[in-house]
Protein backbone atom coordinates (compact mmCIF):
# COMPACT_ATOMS: atom_id res chain seq x y z
CA UNK A 1 0.00 0.00 0.00
CA UNK A 2 0.81 3.27 -0.87
CA UNK A 3 1.86 5.61 2.32
CA UNK A 4 0.65 8.71 3.15
CA UNK A 5 3.59 11.75 3.10
CA UNK A 6 2.89 14.82 4.51
CA UNK A 7 3.71 17.89 1.87
CA UNK A 8 2.87 20.89 1.03
CA UNK A 9 0.05 20.58 -1.72
CA UNK A 10 -2.17 23.23 -3.59
CA UNK A 11 0.23 25.56 -3.94
CA UNK A 12 -0.50 26.30 -7.53
CA UNK A 13 -5.01 26.42 -6.74
CA UNK A 14 -6.59 29.52 -6.85
CA UNK A 15 -7.03 30.95 -3.49
CA UNK A 16 -10.82 30.65 -2.54
CA UNK A 17 -12.59 32.27 0.95
CA UNK A 18 -12.19 29.50 3.31
CA UNK A 19 -13.61 32.15 6.26
CA UNK A 20 -16.56 34.07 6.50
CA UNK A 21 -19.88 34.89 7.99
CA UNK A 22 -21.19 31.63 5.64
CA UNK A 23 -19.51 28.72 3.42
CA UNK A 24 -20.79 26.41 1.25
CA UNK A 25 -19.81 23.93 -1.24
CA UNK A 26 -21.04 22.07 -4.03
CA UNK A 27 -18.74 18.13 -2.37
CA UNK A 28 -19.25 15.89 -5.92
CA UNK A 29 -17.84 19.38 -7.73
CA UNK A 30 -14.56 19.64 -4.99
CA UNK A 31 -13.77 15.94 -5.09
CA UNK A 32 -13.88 15.88 -9.16
CA UNK A 33 -11.28 18.92 -8.96
CA UNK A 34 -9.19 17.47 -6.52
CA UNK A 35 -9.59 14.19 -8.34
CA UNK A 36 -8.11 16.15 -11.64
CA UNK A 37 -5.25 18.21 -9.72
CA UNK A 38 -1.44 15.67 -10.42
CA UNK A 39 -1.35 15.33 -6.43
CA UNK A 40 -4.01 12.58 -6.89
CA UNK A 41 -1.71 10.86 -8.52
CA UNK A 42 0.35 10.30 -5.31
CA UNK A 43 -2.68 8.44 -3.76
CA UNK A 44 -4.39 11.42 -2.47
CA UNK A 45 -5.42 15.13 -2.60
CA UNK A 46 -6.78 17.17 0.02
CA UNK A 47 -8.20 21.02 0.46
CA UNK A 48 -8.97 22.72 3.23
CA UNK A 49 -12.45 24.25 2.79
CA UNK A 50 -13.19 26.05 5.88
CA UNK A 51 -10.44 27.28 8.31
CA UNK A 52 -10.90 29.15 11.92
CA UNK A 53 -8.49 29.60 14.49
CA UNK A 54 -10.49 26.85 16.61
CA UNK A 55 -11.72 24.64 13.28
CA UNK A 56 -10.93 23.41 10.30
CA UNK A 57 -12.72 21.44 7.38
CA UNK A 58 -10.48 19.27 5.32
CA UNK A 59 -12.07 17.52 1.84
CA UNK A 60 -9.57 14.98 1.12
CA UNK A 61 -9.34 12.54 -2.07
CA UNK A 62 -7.54 9.28 -1.46
CA UNK A 63 -6.99 6.63 -3.42
CA UNK A 64 -7.71 2.84 -2.89
CA UNK A 65 -5.21 0.71 -1.31
CA UNK A 66 -3.91 4.59 0.05
CA UNK A 67 -2.85 4.09 3.77
CA UNK A 68 -2.62 7.46 5.98
CA UNK A 69 -0.03 6.03 8.81
CA UNK A 70 -0.81 6.69 12.61
CA UNK A 71 -1.14 10.22 13.60
CA UNK A 72 -3.31 12.08 16.18
CA UNK A 73 -5.04 15.52 16.69
CA UNK A 74 -4.68 17.78 19.62
CA UNK A 75 -8.55 18.63 18.85
CA UNK A 76 -10.98 16.49 18.44
CA UNK A 77 -12.42 15.10 14.87
CA UNK A 78 -15.03 13.96 12.51
CA UNK A 79 -14.83 12.21 9.82
CA UNK A 80 -17.66 11.64 6.78
CA UNK A 81 -16.78 9.62 3.97
CA UNK A 82 -18.51 11.50 1.09
CA UNK A 83 -17.59 8.71 -1.60
CA UNK A 84 -16.30 5.39 -1.75
CA UNK A 85 -14.83 3.89 1.78
CA UNK A 86 -12.70 3.92 3.84
CA UNK A 87 -11.63 2.08 7.05
CA UNK A 88 -10.35 3.86 10.22
CA UNK A 89 -8.58 2.02 12.85
CA UNK A 90 -8.50 3.41 16.58
CA UNK A 91 -8.08 2.54 20.08
CA UNK A 92 -7.69 -0.61 18.96
CA UNK A 93 -10.97 -0.77 16.93
CA UNK A 94 -11.56 -1.11 13.44
CA UNK A 95 -14.61 1.27 11.49
CA UNK A 96 -15.37 0.55 8.38
CA UNK A 97 -16.77 4.20 6.93
CA UNK A 98 -19.09 3.98 3.97
CA UNK A 99 -20.61 6.77 1.92
CA UNK A 100 -22.83 8.83 4.67
CA UNK A 101 -21.19 7.87 7.82
CA UNK A 102 -19.53 9.77 10.73
CA UNK A 103 -17.01 9.07 13.21
CA UNK A 104 -15.85 11.39 15.70
CA UNK A 105 -12.48 11.04 17.75
CA UNK A 106 -11.34 12.28 21.39
CA UNK A 107 -8.66 14.52 21.42
CA UNK A 108 -5.54 12.64 21.01
CA UNK A 109 -6.36 9.28 20.12
CA UNK A 110 -4.03 7.66 17.06
CA UNK A 111 -5.62 6.69 14.17
CA UNK A 112 -5.20 5.14 11.21
CA UNK A 113 -6.78 5.47 7.76
CA UNK A 114 -7.01 3.17 4.69
CA UNK A 115 -8.71 3.62 1.86
CA UNK A 116 -10.66 0.55 0.46
CA UNK A 117 -11.73 2.01 -2.66
CA UNK A 118 -11.10 5.80 -4.41
CA UNK A 119 -12.55 7.08 -1.46
CA UNK A 120 -13.01 11.07 -0.24
CA UNK A 121 -13.72 12.14 3.22
CA UNK A 122 -14.21 15.41 5.35
CA UNK A 123 -12.49 15.87 7.99
CA UNK A 124 -13.30 18.33 10.95
CA UNK A 125 -10.77 19.28 13.79
CA UNK A 126 -11.94 21.19 16.67
CA UNK A 127 -9.11 22.68 18.89
CA UNK A 128 -9.45 22.87 22.65
CA UNK A 129 -10.40 26.63 24.08
CA UNK A 130 -7.47 28.22 23.74
CA UNK A 131 -5.75 26.65 21.69
CA UNK A 132 -5.19 27.16 17.67
CA UNK A 133 -4.64 25.15 14.67
CA UNK A 134 -1.70 24.71 12.86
Amino acid sequence: MPEFDATHRGAARATESTAGPYLSYDLQQQVEELRRESYWQSGRNSKTIVKYSDLRIVLMAIRQGTLIREHHSDGRISVQTVAGRIRLHAAGKEFDLPPGHLLALDRGLRHDVEALEDSAFLLTIAWPEGATGH
